[in-house]
């Protein structure tokens, strides 16, 4: 299923949302703010999809915010541009509330917008020719699309101020030495190792991985003690699921042929 700006791929149980505009770089339009945002609910909102894998078509993750076709925002009045901004910022958020994993495969840059796209994700893939950074600050912006929230509760409150206060643009080595990737690959072993990861996931159970990303989210906004208490209500749901017993059983079949 294709979008205006964004492709959709589904085999296996595994879904994919493309960012596609590999002519400019797979910059992020208004368009592609929209797209992003219809993506997630579309993966999210199919049951065949247990994983989701976000990349960018061609060689660029994304450049980023694309200010050409952002032009005519200029003219816009304050409350224009919140509301525009506010509804980018929903879009965004969508990747992270989805009771889906959601594995960001990161082929070439991840420049601003597009860092603050897969920093929704959970788990984050480069390629060793990745670069990555927020560099808002140096044209005179801030990040305003989570980036400011989400990178320190990722790197740390110190490194995250360092890159977004300096702008600076970092490579693949460097993010996952301060935990801003969990893996770092070859260029051309990418999306394998992406789909490698996605197939370690979906055999898992949906509604317990589901549970367990919102209470891992939660984890960072809440208190300890409700963070706790939601857990045990998320267990309650888990272990009247259909499907509880037979993982508990392949897990533990699993198990004794390791011994």
């Amino acid at each position: 299923m294709d979008l205006e700006t964004i492709k959709i791929e589904k085999q296996d149980g595994i879904g994919k949302i493309i960012l596609n505009r590999p002519d400019k770089r797979n910059a992020i339009s208004a368009e592609m703010f929209r797209d992003i945002g219809e993506a997630a609910r579309i993966v999210s909102d199919d049951n065949e999809v247990k994983v989701v894998i976000l990349t960018g078509a061609g060689p660029v993750f994304s450049a980023g915010i694309d200010f050409t076709s952002m032009g005519a925002l200029g003219g816009a009045s304050s409350r224009m541009f919140r509301d525009m901004l506010k509804k980018s910022q929903v879009n965004y958020g969508l990747l992270e509330s989805m009771e889906k994993p959601v594995i960001a495969a990161i082929n070439g840059a991840a420049i601003g917008a597009g860092l603050e796209m897969a920093l929704c994700c959970d788990i984050r893939i480069a390629a060793e020719n990745a670069r990555m950074g927020v560099p808002e600050v140096c044209f005179g912006l801030v990040p305003d699309l989570g980036g400011a929230q989400r990178l320190p509760r990722i790197v740390g409150l110190g490194r995250a101020k360092e890159l977004i206060f300096t702008g600076r643009i970092i490579d693949a080595k460097e993010a996952e030495r301060i935990g801003l990737v969990n893996r770092v690959v070859p260029a051309d072993k990418l999306m394998d190792a992406a789909l490698e990861m996605a197939n370690e996931i979906k055999d898992n159970g949906l509604i317990a991985v589901g549970l367990a990303k919102k209470i891992a989210n939660k984890s960072l906004e809440i208190d300890l003690e409700s963070v706790l208490e939601y857990s045990i209500l998320a267990q309650d749901i888990c272990v009247r699921t259909e499907d509880m017993a037979t993982l508990f059983q392949r897990y533990m079949e699993k198990k004794s042929k390791k011994k």
